[in-house]
């Protein structure tokens, strides 16, 4: 009986879960375009995060090199950290400055960029923002416009748009894609036009200097992204997302590769969740706090995901066994119709958002099939990483696609 209460509770509390997101959902429909427009005088460092990045950095540099804003008001920095490779000459022929950081013991981006900012510091030169990008990515040419509009607008963390260079490679890359035209749009922007902050996605990101200055990086977990918003959210800075300021992140193609860097977002999510989620939760409650409350909650995300996982299992294995069910679900207390209305609204947002965003390929859309696998692959790669979250390893994902942003932009275009 004990066990079969914990069990509703359980499914009361991820419903809760759902019905909260999907609410929130809602509000990234419609799509407000009115921005406030500054010219061009915020200085920015661009630094590009590189490990053995040879392959691919040079495309970068060179989409960087034709920014639409003024040369002597941005500068690229490239860290390439513990490079074997041709990363940093690469960098240099190409005009950029190749910083060179060599530590075996403190590996991974978010000890990289804590490195770099105490170098940028130390420059004679300041500039205004730091805007971060990683080695494979490709930038729409008016990204800095963007960033100075809503620096001038009094932005101090902002967070431009990802989306995906290489969509058309594979079932999986597809499925990012669809994920990431969905997060922007139902989770973002929805965000966004409430008010609320919104979270940083290890690229496309810009700092106000100051901010930085103040607070230290301090993000060096297996996903500083995550960590510094929630650092940022604890002392009232919410980050804003700018829809228009576009980033094109390369994915991997297989999915045993995949899985490899999902695993490595799990298990920090998990280190980030433990530190950040109760004094979130707790604030909240004392300051009354529904951005607070949201970003707690947005931290236990992964428990939640484990915990659904893990009695889902439990249930069907409790109908299977031949004896007396000891676990009740949910469902059979609700009328048969609630849990089929449930699951299609959930289904039915990735194909509404696919049309939002403008997306008319129907190979694109056929992938909606085969991005069910890859959604449910996301409930046993969570539950592995909350046995091996310990692990801080970071595991480098390699790129080898070098892709122009003139092809990306006539792809989306076709």
């Amino acid at each position: 009986m004990i066990a079969s209460s914990i069990m509703i509770a359980l499914q009361i509390f991820l419903a809760f879960v759902g019905i909260y997101q999907f609410g929130l959902a809602l509000f990234g429909i419609v799509r407000k375009k009115k921005t406030i427009r500054h010219k061009p005088q915020k200085s920015f460092a661009i630094l590009v995060a590189a490990h053995n990045e040879e392959k691919v950095v040079g495309a970068l540099i060179e989409n960087l090199n034709r920014l639409d804003y003024p040369k002597e008001l941005y500068d690229v920095f490239v860290i390439c950290d513990n490079c074997t490779d041709g990363t940093a000459d690469i960098s240099r022929s190409m005009g950029a400055h190749a910083c060179e950081r060599f530590n075996n013991q403190l590996k991974g981006k978010g000890y990289a960029i804590e490195w770099m900012l105490k170098e940028l510091w130390a420059m004679p030169k300041q500039y205004d923002a730091v805007v971060m990008f990683d080695a494979d990515n490709l930038v729409n040419t008016d990204f800095l416009i963007h960033m100075n509009n809503d620096l001038c607008n009094g932005h101090q963390v902002i967070q431009g748009y990802l989306d995906t260079k290489n969509p058309d490679d594979s079932w999986v890359t597809a499925s990012y894609g669809i994920t990431y035209w969905y997060c922007n749009r139902l989770w973002q922007l929805s965000r966004r036009n409430l008010g609320m902050a919104n979270f940083l996605g290890g690229t496309g990101m810009c700092f106000e200097s100051g901010l930085l200055k103040e607070m230290g990086w301090g993000a060096t977990s297996l996903v500083e992204d995550l960590e510094f918003s929630m650092r940022c959210v604890q002392r009232g800075v919410h980050p804003v997302l700018n829809y228009e300021a576009k980033v094109y992140d390369e994915k991997p193609v297989s999915f045993r590769a995949s899985a490899r860097q999902r695993l490595r977002w799990m298990q920090g999510h998990f280190t980030v969740a433990r530190q950040y989620f109760f004094p979130l939760l707790w604030a909240s409650i004392k300051e009354r706090n529904f951005v607070k409350f949201d970003a707690a909650l947005y931290s236990f995300s992964v428990y939640s995901t484990l915990l659904g996982f893990v009695g889902t299992v439990v249930i069907w294995i409790d109908y299977v066994l031949p004896a007396d069910n000891v676990f009740s679900s949910i469902y059979a207390y609700l009328p048969f119709w609630v849990p089929a209305v449930a699951l299609a609204s959930a289904a039915l947002m990735f194909p509404l958002v696919m049309a939002l965003e403008g997306i008319k390929s129907g190979k694109m859309y056929a992938h909606l099939l085969s991005m069910i696998v890859f959604q449910l692959s996301w409930l046993p790669i969570t539950f592995y990483a909350f046995f091996t979250q310990n692990n801080k390893q970071w595991s480098h994902t390699q790129h080898t696609r070098v892709i122009r942003l003139e092809e990306v932009q006539s792809k989306q275009a076709s």
